[in-house]
């Protein structure tokens, strides 16, 4: 079997266990069919998600001018809590604005490596826990926009962090917590504007990944420096591919790079 195609986050299906998709533009792959067979990938070129040429990616998938210019790459993205549209305020795009941060959010508790706090849109639970690799969540907050979502997140991270150690995620050297006692304990420390959106009597959420066995440390795949890698896959996790030899790749870090990927 042989795919070609730009490289895109994984889609996801929850499910025991959860279900992996690489989607091209002519066809798709469900990555759990292939697991303990050999798969090649190949760079071939890069191509930008947003102007589709073939320029070096920058970041998220995207060449520097188009991650500098694109609406869909803005600083309130990775920082929620610099949200400007609930003020009619412009960014880069407001109508591209509203539609995005005027919508309601989940700020959450995640357990991947550690117990971590994180924002996404309601639309994105339990898509987001998944590409985090979390093995376990729940939600504190549900607000009514993106801006009250990431002062509360600002607000929680003085008591809990914030950011997963992807190598412990990996090779899954993960405790249990509970996370119902961890809601509880941060709910004192909720920003004002966002203490009336408490969710008080939820449950965990709990992700199974298709793993057959995780690596005892891990090496990361980077296209740019070994365009032409072949290995056995053993596991997705979060939004990795995990191979025999140790070598783990991030789909979703590589976004923006045109592929070939043949199965033996």
């Amino acid at each position: 079997m042989q795919y070609e195609g730009v490289l895109r986050k994984m889609q996801t299906e929850m499910g025991q266990p959860i279900q992996y998709y690489m989607l091209f533009k002519d066809n798709f792959l469900n990555v759990n069919q292939v697991l303990n067979r050999e798969i090649q990938i190949d760079f071939i070129k890069y191509e930008c998600l947003n102007c589709g040429r073939d320029l070096p990616i920058f970041r998220q998938g995207f060449c520097k001018s188009c991650f500098f210019e694109t609406p869909s790459a803005g600083d309130w993205i990775m920082r929620p809590e610099l949200s400007t549209a609930h003020l009619n305020k412009e960014d880069r795009d407001l109508a591209y604005e509203k539609k995005a941060q005027l919508q309601p959010h989940i700020v959450y508790l995640a357990n991947s490596s550690n117990i971590k706090v994180g924002v996404t849109r309601k639309s994105q639970v339990p898509t987001r826990w998944i590409d985090q690799g979390a093995h376990e969540a729940i939600e504190i907050v549900e607000v009514p926009n993106r801006y009250l979502a990431g002062i509360t997140e600002v607000a929680l991270k003085d008591h809990i962090g914030d950011k997963t150690n992807w190598r412990k995620m990996l090779t899954n050297n993960v405790d249990d917590e509970d996370l119902i006692t961890w809601r509880n304990k941060l709910r004192p420390y909720i920003p004002e504007e966002a203490a009336q959106y408490f969710i008080e009597n939820n449950h965990e959420t709990h992700m199974a990944f298709p793993v057959l066995e995780y690596p005892e440390k891990v090496k990361s795949l980077n296209l740019t420096k070994t365009p032409s890698y072949k290995g056995i896959l053993t596991g997705i996790k979060g939004q990795y591919l995990l191979f025999k030899d140790n070598t783990v790749f991030n789909v979703r870090g590589s976004e923006g790079y045109y592929v070939s990927i043949s199965i033996s």
